[in-house]
C-alpha cells in the first residue's frame, strides 16, 4: 500500500503549503512520486472532489474561521488566502458558504467545513470485482486526439465535453465502422506525458485498428504491456466511476500490482450506454 503513503505525503505537502502564493500541484505529485496526471486522477477517484476544489474549500474554510476568530479586515485576509480583489473573495466565499464575509462575521448563518484529508484505504471485499490479467502486443489505435492542460484541471472539463462532441457530430459511428482490431468498442485513451510535458496529457477517443493510417483520423501506438481488464455492468457514467474508485481503493491495495507506465483504456461497447444491462471495460498497465 506504498502509493497510500505516497497519496498522503502529497495532502500533507499541500497543507503546509496551503497559504502559498504560488502552491505548485506539480510538486505536490512529486512528493508523491507521481505524476501531474496520475495524481489528479487518483486524488479525484478517491476523494469525488479535484485537488483545485479541495485546495480552495481548504482556504475557504481558513478563511472562515480566521473572520469569526480575529478582527483582521477583509481585504487582508482576502489577500492572504489568495485572492485578488475583496470583491472575488467575497463570491468564492459566498459559493461555498452560503453567505458573505461580512455575514459570517455576524454569524449569521451555518459555514461550510472543508476538513484536512486523511486517505484510509477500504478493503471490503463484498462484491467480487471480475477482472483478468492479459498480456498484449503493441496495437494501434486510430481516432482523435486532444491535448490538454493540467494547470487548472482543464481536463476534467475539456474531456466530457469532447465526448459529446464525438457523440453528437457523427464521429462516433464512424469510429464504430473503422473498429477491426481485437479490442472491440469505441476508446477513451489516456496518456500521461510526464517525461515530455508534465503539466499536460494527450486524450484520444478512437478505435483500435490494423491496416494503413485511415483518412481523416489521427494515429496512436499503444504500446505492448501487461493489462488488469476490468468488466464494468451498469448505465454509464455511474458504473464507470464506481468501477474506479473500486479499482483504486480496494483492488489495488490488496493485488500487490502496481500502475505500469503506459495509457489508461476505457472501452465502451455498442449498445444503450443508459441502459442497467451496458457493459464496458476499464484497462489498466500494471507491474
Amino acid at each position: 500500500m506504498s502509493w497510500i503513503v505516497s497519496l498522503q505525503k502529497a495532502i500533507d505537502y499541500i497543507e503546509e503549503h496551503l497559504l502559498d502564493e504560488n502552491l505548485s500541484i506539480q510538486k505536490a505529485a512529486e512528493s508523491a512520486n507521481s505524476s501531474v496526471f496520475h495524481f489528479q486522477r487518483t486524488f479525484a477517484i478517491l476523494t469525488d472532489m479535484p485537488v483545485g476544489e479541495y485546495i480552495r474549500g481548504r482556504r475557504l474554510t481558513l478563511a472562515a474561521q480566521d473572520l469569526i476568530r480575529t478582527d483582521r479586515k477583509i481585504i487582508d485576509l482576502a489577500y492572504k488566502y489568495g485572492y485578488d480583489t475583496p470583491e472575488a473573495f467575497t463570491k468564492a466565499f459566498r459559493r461555498q458558504h452560503g453567505m458573505t464575509p461580512t455575514e459570517a462575521r455576524k454569524f449569521s448563518g451555518k459555514l461550510k467545513s472543508y476538513n484536512r484529508l486523511a486517505i484510509q484505504v477500504s478493503l471490503k471485499g463484498a462484491e467480487p470485482m471480475q477482472y483478468s490479467i492479459v498480456e498484449k502486443e503493441a496495437f494501434h489505435v486510430a481516432g482523435i486526439k486532444r491535448e490538454f492542460s493540467l494547470c487548472n484541471e482543464e481536463n476534467l472539463a475539456g474531456i466530457p465535453k469532447m465526448w459529446d462532441e464525438v457523440n453528437s457530430n457523427g464521429t462516433a459511428d464512424k469510429l464504430f465502422m473503422l473498429n477491426n482490431g481485437e479490442i472491440k468498442g469505441i476508446l477513451g485513451v489516456c496518456v500521461d506525458k510526464r517525461t515530455t510535458k508534465p503539466d499536460s496529457m494527450d486524450y484520444w477517443i478512437g478505435a483500435c485498428f490494423k491496416g494503413g493510417k485511415p483518412d481523416s483520423f489521427g494515429c496512436l501506438e499503444v504500446p505492448a504491456s501487461r493489462w488488469a481488464v476490468f468488466e464494468v455492468h451498469g448505465a454509464m457514467p455511474h458504473a464507470m466511476q464506481n468501477t474506479w474508485k473500486k479499482i483504486f481503493s480496494e483492488w489495488f491495495p490488496s493485488s500487490g500490482y502496481e500502475h505500469a507506465a503506459a495509457p489508461e483504456l476505457e472501452v465502451y461497447t455498442a449498445g444503450d450506454a443508459s441502459s442497467p444491462d451496458y457493459y464496458s471495460e476499464i484497462w489498466i498497465p500494471v507491474k
